[in-house]
């Protein structure tokens, strides 16, 4: 059987936050109740290719708990009913605190979902109202606690750092807070301001005076930031987690599947408006016109065929992205030839600039080498 991860997009928001540039709007009950119609005929019109077994699944958005439950457990039903899904198969729901309640985590662990995500983002009121969250902390432990008291064991919290008017203090506060509440799993992630959206007209001067070296006059500064990056890793390895990605924490086992199937390159097949798929050695996209979608018009731009050349850069910007990195002989078996004949002077030239290692058989960051990741990766394009 051919592993194939699946990622499922809704969409739909109550709020769209101030910093967020997803594929992501509110919406009417009627809108939301004729996609999840479209997407469950989407996937039932998949094409199998006969060896094709589903080993993760993971609901994205916008906000999958935002919809009513039955909704999503109708969407696994389809997907079992048109593809095999393994037995252990990792089934995350990205959730919205505030969305969730005790019956809807029921039928979520009814219908076979394992992993539920959490944005928390801050555990500050402040930067929480200011990022335009829709929630407070006090119901963010209440989302946490009926996921833990509905059976959940893998629990995954995402926070935010680098945030406007952030110290450093507020930072180590929001990653103390929710240390106590020992999820299986923490992505912290520093902010980027994203063209397009309301937090980039506020503060995306500062943001290139910051990339400049220059000082900001609302975001943390550049060493303020490195701090936050530092106390970081050094808070959560304290506490038992393992960095096993550039911005992703995981406590001995729960490391997050479906993310490290993008990492490596597994093949994935991405359903619902704007989804992503990589099949085949093709990437491409269904549409982001919500119109086009309904009408069953699902074909966005033209798929790419990835040359062996880009498929070679991919497995590196990629694979370095983790901490284990690119497995020498995993690189020899994908492309049937030596990792060092293709790259070994950029990999000369970076270990003698100490941003890279060959150990334990893999080619890996080091600590510099993840603080200047963009350059280093950059330097495995052709």
């Amino acid at each position: 059987m051919r592993p194939l991860e699946i990622y499922i997009h809704i969409p739909f928001c109550a709020r769209k936050c101030l910093y967020c540039d997803f594929l992501s709007f509110a919406a009417d009950k009627k809108t939301q109740e004729n996609y999840v119609d479209m997407l469950k005929k989407e996937i039932m019109q998949y094409e199998d290719r006969g060896d094709d077994q589903v080993s993760t699944v993971f609901f994205g958005g916008g906000t999958p708990s935002l919809l009513p439950a039955e909704y999503i457990a109708d969407l696994l039903g389809a997907l079992r009913e048109r593809l095999p899904v393994q037995k252990d198969a990792e089934i995350t729901v990205e959730c919205n605190p505030g969305t969730l309640d005790a019956d809807k985590l029921k039928i979520y662990r009814q219908a076979g979902v394992s992993r539920i995500s959490l944005g928390l983002q801050s555990a500050q009121e402040k930067e929480l109202r200011l990022l335009g969250r829709i929630h407070t902390w006090e119901e963010f432990c209440r989302s946490f606690f009926l996921a833990r008291e509905a059976g959940f064991s893998n629990i995954n919290v995402d926070l935010m750092s680098a945030l406007p008017g952030q110290t450093p203090q507020m930072w180590e506060d929001s990653l103390q807070k929710v240390l106590a509440l020992r999820p299986e799993h923490i992505s912290a992630y520093s902010l980027i301001i994203e063209e397009g959206t309301p937090f980039y007209e506020r503060y995306g001067e500062d943001a290139k005076r910051r990339e400049q070296g220059l000082a900001c006059a609302l975001l943390p500064s550049e060493e303020e930031e490195r701090e936050m990056y530092v106390r970081t890793q050094e808070l959560l390895r304290a506490f038992g987690y393992r960095r096993y990605e550039i911005s992703n924490y995981a406590l001995p086992g729960y490391e997050c599947r479906h993310n490290c199937g993008y990492w490596e390159r597994r093949e994935y097949r991405g359903f619902g408006l704007g989804a992503a798929s990589l099949m085949d050695n093709r990437r491409f996209l269904n549409t982001a016109d919500l119109g086009a979608y309904l009408a069953g018009q699902r074909s966005g731009p033209q798929a790419q065929e990835l040359t062996v050349r880009e498929r070679m850069e991919e497995t590196m910007f990629l694979g370095l992205r983790m901490t284990r990195g690119v497995s020498l002989a995993g690189f020899e078996r994908e492309f049937g030839t030596p990792l060092l004949s293709v790259y070994g002077e950029t990999l000369r030239v970076l270990q003698g600039q100490g941003l890279l290692e060959i150990r334990d058989g893999a080619a890996v960051l080091t600590e510099r080498g993840t603080d200047l990741g963009n350059y280093v990766m950059a330097q495995f394009l052709f």
